[in-house]
């Protein structure tokens, strides 16, 4: 991370750059400018020995494994040949193996170390290559092999470790194809996607993926779309329905009219957000920022005292302490603490991605692991959002079919959802629903108008008790249904009532698990804000187990709530559908959006996106975020206590050269390990809770 920097201000400094974007987590340059790819890959080589690859063109291929394809895995195994043969081979040969192991693995180091201690840039290359020199010029010759070889193994097994971090993007780059097969002219041509043109009609086969986001035009298909919600199982297509790029057709073959350019994508805006969202600096790592700035000079101070007091004031012998003034230097390397916070970011949220959850930065990482209470918009969240009829109660020598029949006539030209879902209900059971006649609203009340030359009415309680004056025969009736979370509506004429249709809108088949799980993973209080009544709001709160409910909320009164929520609880997450509920998702510690893969407005407005509309990647969501947030304090503790101890080791001169690198690159190690740990992290397979 600390080269990332460097790189960065380097190039942001060259003539005819403008500004210079260093992405570490996605290995992503970003540059602003007229300078030329081969003058760049110049002045990025002076720094760090990478790459470039402009984009558009094709990176070498992959099929080499790190360990065959990485140069610091070759120059570190000759570094431990040349080493292993130093002590084999007798003196003077010896040295001359030594010298061998510390230039072929430490050429690197070293040249970095020169050119940054010429710039008064200090470094963990200076603090190594003083310890290094310093080593051979006091006659530390093994020692200093065997320091600059752990250096060497250290460097290659965090380059191997960020890169599968890294990987999780890779992943996500190679979802969508490359080409696709469009329909121009009645003939089927073979494109790139970045030809693709909104409107294009493209035709995906069986056993294909699709190459943009689009509507299905023709055909019906079982689409798996679990690249972009995280969801394995199926989901069924027909016409009019929208897809993704990158999702994978499994049955029919189906014509698609594009709807986005690649670049306009579903699944280019989530590798685009999660790029950004691993190179997001948390409030952890902003701390360690802050720690290392001083603590770096600091030891350096420290270590110039060690090895000067003992001697010019206490007589002591100089070549010890000379000693311990280069093993503290190389204790000193802040590298553990430096990768201890990123690497659990980039590992988490990728691990997050895969799984259809979109953290945009390591901040509301941190602050999802934090949290004590999540609230809940109701409609579209814990329930579907589309009402079904559930009861139809004829009443008098009436029939179900009777009253459903007649209801679905007099609600067939109406857009309100519970007419349509009354006719939906009719239409699967059946019934020719032909419309009535002389329809007309009621505002705010109902509708009536003429079947079969009878006027019928139908609405709401209200409705019936101004027409007939008393409708108290089906009061218990009606109360009891309202009771359940029910909408009832009354059927009938001027002078009798013929039946009562109940509508609900249904709770969603995750919901009750997903707030258990919630629980079982640490969250305080689970809370449903509602713009319904209370009694709907009621039901719904004991069906699912939430345990607080407040009913007939405007936006702003939802934005109140959590405003007040987060006064008395401090840390408080928003669950939304990312329209609707913006001003309270806004004002939430996190807002969490449903159904990201379905709403450009859910990915820009909310901190996190469900990108399914599948709450049980909630509580993953809360325990990844627990997990990391242990993970980070572990790595940050681990990693400074190990300084400590090695620091104290000086005085006594228990400190040697080698064990100071082990006790630095080995904290190093373990600490990217143990954050490459959540690259693992999945949904339980039931609601108990994962500890770290």
């Amino acid at each position: 991370m600390d080269c990332a920097a460097k790189l960065e201000r380097h190039v942001q400094a060259l003539p005819g750059v403008k500004e210079a974007k260093l992405n570490f987590a996605a290995s992503k340059l970003t540059v602003l400018g007229t300078i030329s790819t081969e003058e760049l890959q110049r002045e990025v080589k002076k720094i760090e020995d990478v790459t470039l690859h402009p984009v558009g063109t094709p990176e070498p291929t992959a099929t080499k494994s790190f360990w065959a394809s990485n140069r610091k895995a070759l120059t570190t195994g000759l570094s431990l040949l040349a080493l292993a043969t130093a002590f084999i081979v007798p003196e003077p040969f010896g040295k001359g193996f030594l010298l061998a192991s510390i230039a072929v693995g430490g050429h690197s180091l070293l040249r970095k170390g020169a050119r940054n201690l010429i710039r008064l840039n200090f470094d963990m290359n200076v603090l190594m290559t003083v310890a290094i020199t310093g080593a051979l010029l006091i006659g530390e010759w093994k020692e200093a092999a065997v320091v600059t070889f752990l250096f060497a193994v250290s460097e290659m097994l965090e380059s191997y470790s960020m890169e599968k971090a890294r990987q999780s993007i890779r992943a996500l780059m190679e979802i969508a194809p490359k080409v696709a097969t469009v329909l121009r002219d009645g003939q089927e041509i073979v494109v790139p996607v970045e030809d693709l043109v909104v409107g294009d009609i493209i035709l995906v086969k069986p056993g294909e993926k699709i190459a943009a986001d689009g509507e299905i035009v023709e055909g019906t298909s079982s689409i798996n779309e679990a690249a972009i919600t995280g969801e394995s199982m199926p989901v069924d297509k027909t016409v009019g329905d929208s897809v993704y790029a990158g999702t994978l057709n499994q049955q029919g073959a189906i014509k698609v009219r594009v709807t986005k350019l690649v670049a306009d994508t579903t699944i280019a805006k989530i590798i685009h957000l999660v790029e950004e969202a691993q190179n997001e600096r948390a409030p952890s790592q902003a701390f360690v920022d802050r720690f290392a700035k001083y603590y770096t000079p600091a030891v350096m101070v420290l270590a110039l005292g060690v090895a000067l007091v003992p001697p010019l004031f206490f007589g002591a012998d100089w070549s010890r302490w000379i000693y311990e003034g280069l093993a503290l230097l190389v204790v000193a390397c802040p590298c553990a603490l430096v990768v201890s916070t990123p690497v659990a970011i980039v590992s988490a949220i990728g691990a997050a991605a895969r799984q259809g959850v979109l953290i945009k930065g390591g901040v509301y990482l941190e602050e999802v692991g934090n949290l004590k209470v999540v609230a809940f918009d109701k409609t579209g969240t814990l329930t579907k959002g589309e009402p079904v009829v559930t009861d139809v109660v004829p009443l008098g020598d009436r029939t179900e079919q009777d009253v459903l029949g007649i209801a679905a006539r007099l609600e067939k030209l109406s857009e309100h959802p519970l007419a349509k879902a009354i006719v939906k209900k009719a239409e699967e059971d059946g019934l020719a629903v032909k419309p009535a006649e002389e329809f007309s609203a009621i505002t705010g009340k109902g509708a009536f108008g003429r079947v079969d030359g009878q006027t019928y009415y139908i609405g709401n309680p209200r409705l019936f008790a101004e027409l007939h004056g008393d409708i108290g025969a089906v009061q218990n009736q009606i109360s009891a249904l309202q009771r359940q979370g029910k909408t009832v509506m009354l059927l009938g004429t001027q002078d009798e009532l013929v039946g009562l249709i109940a509508v609900a809108d249904q709770v969603r088949e995750q919901s009750v698990q997903a707030v258990r799980a919630l629980k079982q993973a640490g969250i305080e209080k689970t809370i449903m804000l509602t713009g319904d009544n209370a009694t709907t709001a009621a039901a719904i709160a004991k069906q699912v187990g939430i345990d607080e409910y407040h009913a007939e909320l405007l936006p702003h009164d939802k934005l109140e709530k959590i405003k007040q929520l987060r006064d008395a609880y401090g840390k408080v997450a928003m669950v939304g559908d990312g329209v609707n509920d913006a001003p309270a998702l806004a004002s939430a510690t996190v807002g969490i959006a449903m159904g990201g893969a379905g709403t450009d407005t859910a990915l820009e407005t909310a901190d996190i996106a469900l990108m399914a509309d599948d709450l049980s990647k909630l509580p993953f969501t809360i325990r990844l975020g627990r997990r990391a947030v242990r993970v980070i304090k572990q790595n940050i503790a681990f990693s400074l206590i190990t300084k400590l101890l090695a620091v104290l080791l000086v005085f006594p001169g228990w400190l040697t050269l080698w064990l100071a690198i082990l006790a630095d690159m080995g904290a190093t190690i373990l600490v990217t390990l143990n954050g490459l740990r959540l690259l693992r992290v999945k949904p339980a397979p039931s609601v108990e809770s994962q500890e770290a």
